[in-house]
Parts: structure tokens; C-alpha cells; sequence
């Protein structure tokens, strides 16, 4: 019997887009998480990375000048030997693959070998750079054609593929990608062979991400427009008139947070939600999950409360994560949302109660609008609580406001841990790392076990307190200025829509105020 090796697996080169991971397409995004291996580029957002699977083989073939982890030979050769081992392939190459992106040298190396592959177009840098800067590549009346051009190659080599006359001569507009270092002599050449030096021009660097950086000027000066704002590769050129409607249309770097660096401090699970809306309003942000929830290492006194759970007359949920966990604790008992019958529920602040809903399946009796404890005592009151049995569901840490404030009202209170809070296993100079060149404009917390947690990684608050600090709520604003921060930006609710809102409200104040 002759003895057949594994099946070769499908090879998908996938454009990732042009920095922005939002650009990432659904067929790019669904063969970036289902893949066995993920050959990445230099410019492969981490954010993107971090979907792929816990289980994949990562392989970073990142190149540019003068640094090259891999040749393109040995990306070639690494595509055929993992498709030959029977693994998918997900080659996660920065804007489309085919433009100068060298993907059809790896289609071509692949198609050679008899291995099968796909290939799944991205949005290319060349109209997306240019787009997010505010300069539309056509537009009616400027502009009909537009052409993108490899700006690798030197202008004045005798053997150019590139026509510098009929570049010169064209009505539209000039895209040069990866020119920076040969921009002046492109300038040049241009204008050599008949272009106005005073041409409009501009440059967008790491164009899409919140990094962008866009100048304007003339064909004849913008070289040193560029290198006196201190822009470097990667940098799109953009030549004709069409860039004199940046004034009018520039949208991206106008936001009230461009160009801000964030520290988002929530745990990792939870940190995309806020990550999303403030990079929606232009911020730059860093994930570091200053505290981790996990399950409680003893369940037995959740364990013991939920199989009593007819006893209670309320159940008060203090967080998003009181909810998973108590969730969590039912499926090890078998209990749904139906053994909540008879029993009525406080979830305390609304995000807390879309969390109910979602997990336990039943619609909260209660839910303050504010996040306060205050809130949730005066409202509880009201319903009255003298001689009521109430469960308490929180963290490890939580305070005891509620149910001191609820004892002081006449009911009988169990408390019980839901889930624990921790440190991650993050270093220190992991955490002042992120304080380093190019530092910080803002942090976040979010808890006031996320405040812990990192000033001590830190040693104390001296780094925090050179950035803004924004916490979300008053606890945990309170808990910031105990351990000695400065506090700027207080959301008045526990949610993510209002923190991202107060601190979108503070630097919009400071611009008006100037």
C-alpha cells in the first residue's frame, strides 16, 4: 500500500488594507482567523495579529530597507513547505496583494509547486492613504485618471521601466508609493522632463492609521516640506491638482482625539469596545490590561447561594463581570434563567444590565440610571427593603457599600464573589515601557482595581500623572486621587460610551479655549 502524505493546504494571500485594520475585508478577516499558519508582513497592524488563532503558527517576514527577516525566496519557499505540511495558509500582506506587494512572485512560486491558493484583494494605500488625508485621486472637472507608481526604483538608472515623459505629461494623478527616499529625484525627473514645479503635491505618511501625518506643497519644494515636518517612510506621494481639495475635505486628522496617544487599562477581553470608539475619534490607543478577571478559586459559597436561590426576594449584580460569573457558576449546576423565577434582580447601571440580559437570559426588575452606589440605595429604598433576604453579587475587592447600605435598610444580605481580580503577569518595565518615547497623552481606568494594579507595576503615579488621567465613574475616580493621581476626565457613568464621550468633551474644551 503505498503510503500518501497530508492533503496540501489552501494558501490564501490576503490583503490586510492599508493600515486601518477597520478596512480589513470579511472574506480577508474570516481566512485570518480560521488559518493554521499566518505569514505576516512589516506593516501588519497588531491588532489585526491578534485574531488569528491561539494555536497558530506565527511567522513574521516583514522587509524594508536595509532590514529583511526573510528573502522573498525563503517567504516563497516557506509558503510552499507550509501549504506541503497540510497547513492553511493565511500570507497577511499589507494594502493588495498585487500591488507591489510581490504577491504574484509567491501566486507564481506556489502555482509551480501544484500547491492550491486564492487570492483575496485589500484595499491598496494608493487611493485609501490618499482618501483618509482628505485628496480624492479623481474628481470631476481635476482629475479623470489616476496612476500609481513604484517609487523603489531610481529615476535616473538607464534601464527604467517607468516612461518619465509620459509621467511628466499626464493630465491626472501621480501616486508614488514607497518614494520616500527617492522622492527628491523623482522631483526632479518630473520636472526635468516638462511638469510645473509648481505642481501641488503632498505626502501622507502611515496613512489610515492614527499615526498619519499629511503635508501639502508644490512638486518643486515638497521634499523639504517633508523632511522639515519630520516625515519618514512609509510615505505615499501624491502629485496633481487634486491635492488643493485637502482644505475642503480633510476629515481623518480633524477629529477631536487625532494624533492622542491612549493607554486603555481595561482587562483585555473588555478593551476593543472602548478601544473602538476612541480610536472612532482619532485617538492612538495601547492595550495593556492592567487587571485580569478570572473565576474564584473557591465557588462554594456562589455555589452554596444559587442553589438557594428561592430564598432571596433580590438579587443585586454589581458589574458586567458579576454576571459572567454568576453565569458562569449556573452551567457548572445546570441552572438557567428560569430558576430566577420569584426572585427579582438589580443590576447596577445600565451596561450591567444588558449583561443580564445576555447571560442569564431574564430582564432586570431594577436597573439605576447612574452608577453610583448612592443611586442604588436610593432606588432599592424606595421599593422598600425592610425584612427582604438580598443576595449581593460582586468581585473579590468590591466594597461593601451596598450591602452595608442595604443592612442599614432593614434587609438581610448575603454577599458572595462572582470573580476575582488580578495583576496580569506583566512586568514592570513592560508597564513603564509604555510611558517611553513616544509616550502618552491619556490613560484609562476603568476599575479601581485597574488603578492598583498599575501604579504599583509602575512603583507610583509619577508617570501616570504626566498624561490625562480619564477614569470611568467615581469610584474610581475617588480610588485614583487616594493613591495619589491627578484626576482630569471623570465619565459620570460606568459605561464606555460615557467615558470615550468625557474625554472626546475635555480635549474639545482645551482646543476651544486654546
Amino acid at each position: 500500500m503505498v503510503e500518501r502524505g497530508p492533503v496540501p493546504g489552501l494558501v490564501s494571500l490576503v490583503g490586510a488594507g492599508p493600515g486601518d485594520p477597520g478596512l480589513i475585508t470579511v472574506k480577508a478577516m474570516d481566512r485570518l482567523r480560521s488559518a493554521d499558519a499566518v505569514v505576516y508582513d512589516r506593516l501588519s497592524d497588531a491588532g489585526l495579529l491578534a485574531e488569528a488563532r491561539q494555536d497558530a503558527e506565527m511567522f513574521d517576514a516583514g522587509k524594508g530597507r536595509g532590514d529583511a527577516r526573510m528573502t522573498q525566496d525563503e517567504i516563497n519557499a516557506l509558503l510552499v513547505e507550509l501549504s506541503s505540511r497540510g497547513k492553511s495558509v493565511c500570507r497577511l500582506k499589507g494594502g493588495d496583494p498585487f500591488v507591489f506587494g510581490r504577491g504574484g512572485e509567491e501566486a507564481l512560486a506556489l502555482s509551480g509547486a501544484g500547491l492550491p491558493f486564492e487570492v483575496v484583494p485589500g484595499v491598496t494605500s494608493s487611493i485609501a492613504a490618499a482618501a483618509y488625508a482628505g485628496i480624492p485621486v479623481t474628481h470631476r472637472g481635476v482629475a479623470t485618471s489616476f496612476t500609481v507608481i513604484t517609487g523603489s526604483e531610481d529615476p535616473g538608472k538607464p534601464d527604467s521601466q517607468l516612461d518619465w515623459d509620459a509621467l511628466a505629461r499626464l493630465p491626472g494623478t501621480l501616486i508614488f508609493l514607497m518614494g520616500w527616499q527617492a522622492l527628491p529625484a523623482i522631483a526632479r525627473e518630473l520636472i526635468k522632463r516638462g511638469a510645473s514645479p509648481g505642481r501641488p503635491a503632498a505626502l501622507v505618511q502611515w496613512g489610515t492609521t492614527p499615526k498619519q501625518r499629511s503635508v501639502t506643497g508644490t512638486l518643486e519644494n515638497i521634499a523639504e516640506v517633508g523632511r522639515s515636518a519630520g516625515l519618514g517612510a512609509p510615505v505615499a506621494v501624491i502629485v496633481g491638482d487634486v491635492v488643493g481639495l485637502r482644505d475642503g475635505i480633510a476629515w481623518f486628522d480633524n477629529r477631536p482625539l487625532f494624533g492622542k496617544r491612549v493607554l486603555v487599562t481595561r482587562t483585555r477581553s473588555q478593551a476593543s469596545r472602548l478601544r473602538s470608539q476612541l480610536e472612532g475619534a482619532g485617538a492612538w490607543c495601547v492595550e495593556f490590561p492592567a487587571i485580569s478577571v478570572v473565576p474564584v478559586d473557591d465557588p462554594t459559597s456562589i455555589d452554596a447561594a444559587l442553589k438557594r436561590l428561592g430564598d432571596y426576594d433580590w438579587v443585586t449584580i454589581s458589574s458586567s463581570n458579576g454576571a459572567r460569573g454568576l453565569r458562569a457558576r449556573m452551567d457548572v449546576l445546570g441552572m438557567d434563567g428560569r430558576d430566577f423565577a420569584g426572585v427579582k434582580i438589580a443590576a447596577v447601571g445600565p451596561a450591567t444590565g444588558v449583561t443580564v440580559r445576555q447571560e442569564l437570559g431574564v430582564t432586570p426588575d431594577l436597573v439605576p440610571e447612574e452608577y453610583v452606589s448612592d443611586a442604588v440605595l436610593r432606588d432599592m429604598k424606595a421599593l422598600g427593603m425592610g425584612g427582604k433576604r438580598v443576595l449581593v453579587v460582586g468581585s473579590d475587592i468590591g466594597r461593601d457599600v451596598i450591602p452595608d447600605g442595604l443592612q442599614a435598610l432593614g434587609a438581610t444580605v448575603d454577599r458572595v464573589v462572582a470573580y476575582q481580580t488580578k495583576a496580569p503577569e506583566n512586568s514592570g518595565e513592560e508597564a513603564r515601557a509604555m510611558f517611553a518615547e513616544p509616550g502618552l497623552d491619556i490613560t484609562t481606568f476603568t476599575s479601581s482595581s485597574g488603578v492598583d494594579n498599575l501604579i504599583d507595576l509602575l512603583g507610583g503615579p509619577e508617570l501616570i500623572n504626566g498624561t490625562v488621567t480619564a477614569c470611568m465613574g467615581p469610584i474610581t475616580a475617588e480610588r485614583a486621587r487616594e493613591r495619589g493621581l491627578r484626576v482630569d476626565v471623570v465619565a459620570p457613568e460606568r459605561t464606555m460610551e460615557a467615558l470615550s464621550g468625557a474625554i472626546v468633551d475635555y480635549f474639545s474644551k482645551r482646543g476651544t479655549d486654546g
